[in-house]
């Protein structure tokens, strides 16, 4: 009888033991999970922040360049795309991401023509709301890259755990899938030729 109640206690020590670390180990992927969905937010925020100061300079740049019109007009057209793309936190795949960085930089690309515009108007560089808005932006994109940056951090410590042995078989069992990557936009490896 005693040999019985002991092993019924062993038997129910070990199965306690197993599901405190089975529940700790769900609840850290849990908590990993949040925290890419947090950085995730953080990253759509500074787009946001850009994607909002994007009308103030081409109404300030407008108004020195209007015969420059196309230049405004692809701006305005890229920032409409960028905004329109989106990526549900629940399905941050490669693919979404890219989808989504394609879009970024589709407005990166219309923001540097029109810096370029800019800069043959002496009276606009001079003018105070655009330097202003021009630093504004120039600040978002640091805070961007910055923010791109602690989510790849963050997805690096997520997916490692998804990965490592036992913590892949609780994955795998609870459905926890890894996270894509911001990554280099395509041909960013070739440095711009600069000629004057």
């Amino acid at each position: 009888m005693k040999k019985g109640l002991i092993a019924i206690v062993v038997i129910v020590a070990i199965a306690v033991v197993l599901f405190m670390w089975g529940s700790g180990k769900y609840n850290g992927f849990v908590q990993q999970e949040e925290a890419v969905k947090q950085s995730w937010a953080q990253v759509e925020n500074q787009y946001q922040r850009r994607a909002d100061l994007i009308p103030n300079l081409v109404n300030t740049v407008k108004g020195y360049a209007a015969h420059e019109s196309s230049t405004l007009e692809g701006v305005i057209a890229a920032r409409a795309r960028a905004t329109q793309v989106t990526v549900d936190p629940n399905q941050l795949t490669p693919e979404a991401i890219a989808q989504f960085n394609s879009a970024q930089s589709g407005l990166t690309q219309a923001l540097g023509r029109l810096m370029v515009v800019a800069e043959q108007y002496p009276e606009l560089k001079a003018n105070q709301n655009f330097l202003e808005l021009q630093a504004q932006l120039e600040g978002t994109e640091n805070r961007i890259t910055v923010e791109r940056q602690r989510f790849n951090e963050t997805v690096q410590g997520y997916n490692t755990s998804l990965r490592r042995f036992p913590g892949n078989i609780f994955a795998s069992m609870f459905g926890f899938e890894p996270h894509g990557y911001f990554e280099a936009a395509e041909g960013s490896e070739v440095a711009p030729v600069v000629e004057f």
